[in-house]
C-alpha cells in the first residue's frame, strides 16, 4: 500500500462539496461567488442529480393566491412532522422561504405565472391557512417539472460563478485528524479508476437520499446514501433513520413518481368501488392530507379488500375530470409518465398507483447553519470542517414525516445558509491546509484494496437484491415488532455478506462493478441504521406506524434516535421544542 499512497495525486481547495444536486449547487454558488476555491464532486452530470425528479413545487408563504403567513407554514410543518421536527430549524426555514423563492426567480427560474405576473401556487398535502382551517395554495410550481427547472437554473448560475466541477467522481471516505476535524475526502475518478486525495479546509456533504435500499423506490439509481456511509464510517451518528416516507402515488409496478401536484390540481384517489375513500379518513383535507396519512389510508383500503386490479393490489388516481387543457398545461410530464409506465392516458383513464418509498427524513445531524453535530456524552458538538445539506442531512425540519414541497425548500434555504456560514468563517484566510494523518488515508485505501484483491466471495448484485427485498418485507408502510426484529437479524447477516463481496473484473477504466461494490458499503450502513432504529421505537409517529403500538407516545418518545455504526448502538437526544422567536407549538393529536 505504501507505494500506492506515495503516488496518490492530491488537490487542494478551500471547500469540497460532495454532490451537485439542489443543495450542493446552492451552497457551491454561495461559496464561488464569494471568491473561494470550490470543488464540486458528482457521480453524474450535475443536471442529472436526483433533484431533477422533483415535480410538484417549492413551498413559500408568498400569498399570491390567497392570504398566507410563514407562521401558518411553520405550524403545518411542525404538525406534519408529528412534533418530531426541531422548531427552531422549522421557524428558520419557513421565515426564509419567500426570500429563497424570490431569489430563485431572480436567478431566472421559469415559474408558472398568474395573469397578474405573480408566481402561480398550487395546493399541496398538509399545507393549510390559519393553523389547519382549510387548504392553502403555497406550492410555487414550474408545471410538473419544478426540480428540473431549479437544478438547471442553479447549474447555469454555477457555470457563471466557476467552481470546479469533478463530474463522474465518487467520494469514498472523510479524512479526519486526531482532534476529529475533517480535512477533506478521498475520491475515485470513475473514468480512470484513480484515487485522489482532495484536501479541503471545509467539506460539505450534499449526497442526497438512500432510497435504493428498498426494492420499490421513486429514487434514482445514484441514491445510495454515500454521504451517510462516509459519516457513519468516520464515527459520526445518523439521526432518526427509522423515518422514511412512502409517497402515496408511485406508478403501480414501476415505482415512478406521480407528483402530489396531481391531487393539488384536483386529482382524486378511488378504490375498486369507485369511492373517494380519503373523505372517510381525512374529512377536511381529503386527498391532500399529509403523505404518511394518505399512504396508510391507501394501504388500509388494499388490506381490507378494496384494492383495484386482478390482484386487488393498487388504487386508482383519477384526473380526467380536471380537463385535458389543465393536464396539458400543468401536468404534461405526468401524462407522459402515465402513458410510458402505466400504459394509460390520464386524460381518459385513471392511473394505477401504490405507496412507494420516496424520501428519508433522517440523516446526518446538523444545526441550522448546516454544521454537522456529533453527539458526545449527551451533548451536541459541531464537527470542525464538516457540513451537510439537503436530503442526507437531518436538520430535522421534517421530523417524522415531511410535507410535500418542503424538500426543495430545504435544499435552497440550508444550501444557502451553509454557504453563508462557511464564507463568514473565511477559509481563504487560513493560509495552510492542516496536515492529513497518513493513517486516515490508509484506512480508506485499505478498504478499497480489500475489495480489489479479493478473489472470491459474494456477488454484489445478489447481496444488494437480498437487502432490497428484506427492507421491502420488514420496513413497510405498516410495521410490527416481529417483522422489524426479523429485519434486524436478517440485515445483520446481509451486512456480513456486504463485507465479503467481490467482483471478477479488476480493470480500472469505468469499472461499474467496483462502483456498485463501494455503493453497497454505504447502503449497508443506512439499512442497518434504519432497521435497528425502527425496531427500538415502540410507538407510532409520522411515517413509523407500528401495529403493536398504534399511538404516539410523547412522554417517552419525543426524542431523536442517534445510531452509531462502530458498535451498532442507539442513543437518544431531546427534540428542540423552542423556536427562535415565536411561541412553541405543543404536541396535539393529528386530525385532518
Amino acid at each position: 500500500m505504501a507505494a500506492v499512497k506515495k503516488s496518490l495525486p492530491r488537490r487542494q481547495f478551500d471547500v469540497v462539496v460532495v454532490g451537485a444536486g439542489g443543495s450542493g449547487m446552492r451552497c457551491s454558488l454561495q461559496l464561488a461567488q464569494a471568491g473561494l476555491s470550490v470543488a464540486v464532486l458528482s457521480k453524474v452530470f450535475p443536471t442529472r442529480s436526483h433533484t431533477v425528479a422533483a415535480q410538484g413545487g417549492v413551498s413559500a408563504s408568498l400569498g399570491n393566491m390567497s392570504e398566507d403567513h410563514w407562521y401558518w407554514h411553520m405550524y403545518d410543518t411542525v404538525k406534519g412532522s408529528d412534533w418530531l421536527g426541531d422548531q427552531d430549524a422549522i421557524e428558520f426555514m419557513c421565515r426564509e422561504a419567500p426570500n429563497a423563492v424570490y431569489e430563485l426567480e431572480h436567478f431566472g427560474m421559469p415559474f408558472d405565472r398568474n395573469a397578474d405576473g405573480t408566481i402561480y401556487q398550487r395546493p399541496f398535502g398538509g399545507h393549510t391557512a390559519n393553523f389547519g382551517e382549510k387548504p392553502v395554495q403555497r406550492a410555487c410550481a414550474a408545471a410538473d417539472r419544478t426540480g428540473h427547472a431549479m437544478l438547471h437554473t442553479l447549474y447555469q448560475r454555477n457555470v457563471a460563478a466557476r467552481p470546479q466541477f469533478f463530474v463522474e467522481w465518487m467520494a469514498l471516505d472523510l479524512l479526519r485528524n486526531e482532534a476529529g476535524d475533517v480535512l477533506g475526502v478521498t475520491a475515485l475518478e470513475m473514468e480512470t479508476g484513480d484515487i485522489y486525495v482532495l484536501e479541503a479546509k471545509t467539506t460539505v456533504l450534499a449526497t442526497g437520499g438512500a432510497g435504493r435500499i428498498w426494492a420499490a423506490s421513486t429514487n434514482a439509481f445514484i441514491n445510495t446514501g454515500d454521504g451517510l456511509g462516509m459519516a457513519a464510517r468516520a464515527g459520526l451518528p445518523l439521526e432518526d433513520m427509522e423515518f422514511w416516507q412512502f409517497h402515496p402515488t408511485g406508478v403501480a409496478g414501476a415505482g415512478v413518481l406521480i407528483t402530489e401536484g396531481v391531487r393539488g390540481e384536483g386529482g382524486i384517489l378511488l378504490n375498486k368501488d369507485g369511492e373517494r375513500f380519503m373523505e372517510r379518513y381525512a374529512p377536511t383535507l381529503k386527498d391532500l392530507a399529509p403523505r404518511d396519512f394518505v399512504s396508510r389510508s391507501m394501504d388500509q383500503e388494499i388490506k381490507e379488500g378494496r384494492g383495484v386490479g386482478p390482484n386487488a393490489d393498487h388504487i386508482l388516481l383519477k384526473l380526467d375530470h380536471i380537463g385535458a387543457e389543465t393536464i396539458m398545461k400543468r401536468l404534461p410530464s405526468i401524462r407522459e409518465i402515465a402513458i410510458k409506465f402505466a400504459n394509460v392516458d390520464p386524460i381518459k383513464d385513471p392511473i394505477p398507483v401504490i405507496p412507494t418509498i420516496h424520501y428519508q427524513m433522517g440523516g446526518i445531524p446538523t444545526n441550522v447553519q448546516g454544521q454537522v453535530m456529533n453527539w458526545v456524552n449527551g451533548e451536541s458538538k459541531p464537527v470542525q470542517g464538516l457540513y451537510a445539506v439537503g436530503e442526507c442531512a437531518a436538520t430535522s425540519v421534517h421530523g417524522a414525516n415531511r410535507l410535500g414541497t418542503n424538500s426543495l425548500l430545504d435544499l435552497i434555504v440550508f444550501g444557502r445558509a451553509a454557504g453563508n456560514h462557511i464564507v463568514a468563517s473565511h477559509p481563504e484566510r487560513q493560509h495552510a491546509h492542516q496536515p492529513i494523518p497518513e493513517s486516515s488515508i490508509d484506512r480508506s485505501l485499505d478498504r478499497v484494496d480489500k475489495l480489489e484483491t479479493r478473489s472470491s466471495g459474494e456477488n454484489v448484485y445478489q447481496v444488494h437484491n437480498a437487502m432490497r427485498d428484506s427492507m421491502q418485507a420488514h420496513c413497510g408502510v405498516f410495521r410490527t415488532l416481529k417483522l422489524l426484529n426479523e429485519g434486524v437479524t436478517q440485515m445483520e447477516e446481509i451486512a456480513d455478506r456486504c463485507d465479503n463481496v467481490y467482483f471478477k473484473d479488476k480493470s480500472k477504466v469505468w469499472n461499474t462493478a467496483r462502483i456498485e461494490a463501494l455503493e453497497l458499503a454505504n447502503m449497508k450502513e443506512v439499512a442497518l441504521a434504519t432497521t435497528k432504529s425502527a425496531a427500538n421505537r415502540t410507538e407510532s409517529r409520522g411515517a413509523h406506524a407500528l401495529d403493536d403500538y398504534p399511538e404516539r407516545d410523547d412522554v417517552n418518545w419525543l426524542l431523536h434516535t442517534m445510531w452509531f455504526s462502530e458498535d451498532r448502538r442507539l442513543e437518544y437526544k431531546p427534540v428542540q421544542m423552542k423556536p427562535l422567536t415565536v411561541d412553541s407549538f405543543p404536541p396535539k393529536a393529528r386530525t385532518f
